[in-house]
């Protein structure tokens, strides 16, 4: 993963989008697609990186020939951020819109280099952290329980964890306690 850049992005943004259909959702047409992937990304004024991560990601996710919908729960206001309860608004909401099968939680500031890791839950066991290297860390941990950045789940692992802590404000936190549970 590599943190997203905006330098000189936005121009000739729809020859990305392909033949994504309406509200963020695609399917392969040649085949069946091997998962129903939501993609939660919590979002607060970055308006420059969701055109990027929207360019970057809409090629990568057909070729890995899944059904996707991408989702941008936004916090309006000017008051402190609150990601977790953000994201589980949103996988509430989206239960009732989607039928789905896996569902990834994604910061919109983490673009994804190569696409042989794959935007899906093939684990059924236990969640799946996506970014676990990361170029502003040098592609190491910082420390040995950060799952934050993108973290995959299905629907019955999100529900066993009682999903994100509600209780932090501000940037940070509700990450680390993700990893506790």
């Amino acid at each position: 993963m590599t943190e997203a850049s905006v330098d000189g992005f936005g121009k000739g943004y729809s020859q990305f989008r392909g033949d994504v259909i309406k509200y963020g959702h695609w399917k392969p047409r040649s085949c069946i697609a091997r998962s129903r992937v939501v993609i939660i990304i919590p979002y607060r004024k970055r308006p420059e990186h969701l055109r990027h991560w929207l360019a970057h990601y809409h090629p990568i996710l057909q070729r890995q020939m899944i059904e996707y919908r991408i989702v941008v729960a936004e916090q309006f206001g000017s008051e402190l951020f609150n990601k977790g309860r953000l994201m589980n608004a949103a996988f509430i909401e989206c239960k009732k819109a989607f039928d789905f099968d896996c569902v990834i939680f994604h910061d919109v500031d983490l673009l994804l280099q190569d696409d042989r890791n794959m935007y899906w839950c093939y684990n059924l066991t236990s969640p799946r952290h996506l970014s676990p290297a990361v170029s502003k860390f040098k592609y190491k941990l910082p420390y040995k329980k950060l799952v934050g950045g993108v973290l995959a789940f299905t629907k019955k692992q999100f529900k066993a964890v009682n999903g994100y802590s509600n209780e932090f404000w501000g940037w940070g936190g509700e990450d680390d306690d993700m990893a506790e549970r």
